[in-house]
């Protein structure tokens, strides 16, 4: 069930949310929409399910147009057939938990047998059956949350639209159910658009991420992409950390690319990633890709200013020619403020902008 957008436009007054956006959302695919606050990404899935009116554009849901400005199209949300999950569990206090799940089924008047019948069904798919006849207002958060998926799921949606479904949990609860929602689309293969502003939340989750900027999609791909392979210095700094300084590359006589510094020391040599852009150019050098080595082992001096122990590894504040840069180490070796070292990085793990990025 893929998602097709094409130039989709929606202001607010003098606010552009939505820039003239063109899109398509793999079928049966977890589709994340990333983005700081205000970028448009909640704008346009509210415009997918039918809950805001865009200016222009066309939205078309398997390649059945939902909205098309020029061909006067706009299907209410409920001829749409999505299913929806909101950071809000939404849960009727007063009513069970097949109570809550039924709802939607008893407003479209489905007979009282198939309701029971696909509400088990649906309870069974997200492990509350157990729970069925419980108050849902005495289960956890996280089990709440399973109840407002569920009461999604049980309307057979084609396409299923998630706002910030998990920013009302606790850190630990937020990992499990990211599990639980990556369990469930792989079960049922459903096509799933996940809005969040969480960056480690979009890439464990996403098979594609989107990252918005200004209303429109800034880079799109797989999260090791989008990661390690940014197309601009936006996309860098926006996930994770990242070491940006300026190098010099040039080829050596067998045409492999070497960055230099200004200094002359070699960074990185070899197959270079986008080493062909320029002479001069940005690199990016994330944090854990750093490889540590006493201060005798040729590569970028550096003396360490600040550790931070992050449980499963360490984090390294150094001083260097070309800057403040951030180190991450794994395992059981301990630095000390003061300490020199040397650093280099893999040509694989170093990436180049264009100088103007």
């Amino acid at each position: 069930m893929s998602v097709r957008v094409e130039g989709l436009t929606k202001t607010f007054g003098p606010l552009r949310a939505i820039d003239n956006l063109s899109v398509t959302f793999q079928s049966g695919k977890i589709s994340v929409l990333l983005g700081a606050s205000g970028c448009g990404k909640t704008t346009t899935l509210r415009c997918i399910a039918g809950l805001e009116h865009p200016d222009k554009g066309e939205i078309l849901i398997d390649d059945e147009a939902v909205y098309a400005s020029e061909r006067g199209i706009d299907q209410p949300p409920e001829k749409r057939r999505l299913g929806m999950v909101f950071q809000s569990y939404a849960i009727w206090p007063h009513l069970t938990v097949e109570g809550n799940v039924a709802m939607p089924l008893k407003a479209q008047k489905v007979p009282r047998d198939e309701i029971a019948r696909r509400v088990k069904e649906t309870l069974g798919i997200v492990g509350l059956l157990a729970h069925a006849e419980k108050s849902a207002m005495k289960l956890s958060g996280g089990q709440q949350q399973r109840v407002s998926i569920a009461r999604c799921l049980v309307g057979n949606p084609r396409l299923i639209l998630m706002d910030e479904p998990l920013s009302n949990l606790d850190a630990k609860l937020r990992v499990e159910m990211r599990q639980e929602i990556r369990h469930l689309q792989e079960r049922i293969g459903a096509t799933i658009l996940f809005v969040t502003h969480d960056q480690e939340e979009a890439m464990s989750l996403g098979d594609e991420i989107f990252l918005f900027d200004k209303g429109q999609v800034v880079q799109k791909g797989a999260p090791e992409d989008l990661y390690f392979r940014p197309v601009v210095r936006y996309v860098a700094e926006f996930l994770g950390k990242a070491n940006l300084f300026r190098v010099s590359v040039r080829l050596d006589g067998e045409g492999a690319a070497i960055a230099a510094l200004p200094s002359g020391e070699v960074i990185a040599k070899g197959n270079i990633r986008d080493a062909h852009i320029s002479r001069e150019a940005l690199c990016m050098v994330r944090p854990e890709s750093w490889n540590v080595r006493s201060s005798d082992q040729p590569g970028l001096p550096a003396e360490v200013n600040e550790v931070m122990f992050v449980g499963d590894r360490r984090e390294l504040r150094v001083a260097t020619p070309i800057g403040p840069q951030t180190v991450v180490t794994y395992g059981y070796e301990r630095f000390r403020i003061g300490d020199r070292l040397s650093l280099s990085v893999a040509a694989d793990q170093a990436h180049l902008f264009q100088s103007e990025a």
